[in-house]
């Protein structure tokens, strides 16, 4: 009769260790997504773009990639470097936003004072090779400047982003679908970063 006692109590604190082991190997319980608030789009430069249309394009870019992405009134600054205003803060409070995301539209060459990010170019600026560029006509190709689209990730609440970085796109003769691309890059480093946190 003891021993079958003792028996019983080695199965059962077996058991329960074993069963702790199992519960320590399983994947932890996938956390409720984050919300990124997406802040219009801001044009620096003197390129014409449809910000409305670019954020807009952002916000869906994040959505595919299974980010719950909310579109924000206000706008990113069109200061550098690039920092939450309180408009930013109060709406993504409003939203109940996990993170802040500004974006800004650049021309190198329209801030030659402000420092720049390394670039690397060889062989100078390259000529466009869109076939839909009517701009080059009899006299050659066109040569478009690039753009940069920068943009910083805040997680909500702090000062310090958890992304700061730019997007360097050379413009074809439809601009604004060139930049539409720039959104969709600016997403898959976003979705990419909160994969980390």
């Amino acid at each position: 009769m003891r021993s079958l006692r003792l028996a019983f109590l080695l199965t059962f604190s077996l058991a329960s260790f074993v069963a702790t082991l199992v519960a320590q190997d399983l994947p932890p319980q996938p956390k409720k997504a984050a919300r990124v608030c997406v802040a219009t789009v801001e044009n620096a430069s003197t390129t014409s773009a449809f910000v409305e249309r670019m954020t807009e394009r952002l916000a869906r870019s994040l959505k595919q990639d299974k980010i719950d992405a909310v579109i924000m009134e206000s706008r990113s600054t069109d200061k550098q470097p690039l920092e939450l205003s309180s408009d930013n803060g109060d709406e993504a409070q409003q939203k109940e936003c996990d993170y802040v995301l500004l974006s800004q539209i650049r021309d190198p060459k329209q801030h030659p004072f402000e420092p720049q990010p390394p670039q690397i170019s060889i062989g100078g600026r390259v000529p466009s090779v869109d076939a839909s560029d009517t701009r080059g006509g009899p006299t050659g190709p066109v040569y478009h400047d690039n753009l940069q689209v920068y943009f910083a990730l805040y997680r909500f609440g702090r000062f310090k982003p958890v992304l700061d970085t730019y997007v360097l796109e050379t413009p074809s003769s439809n601009v604004s679908n060139t930049l539409l691309y720039a959104m969709d890059h600016e997403a898959n480093r976003v979705g990419h970063e909160l994969k980390k946190h």
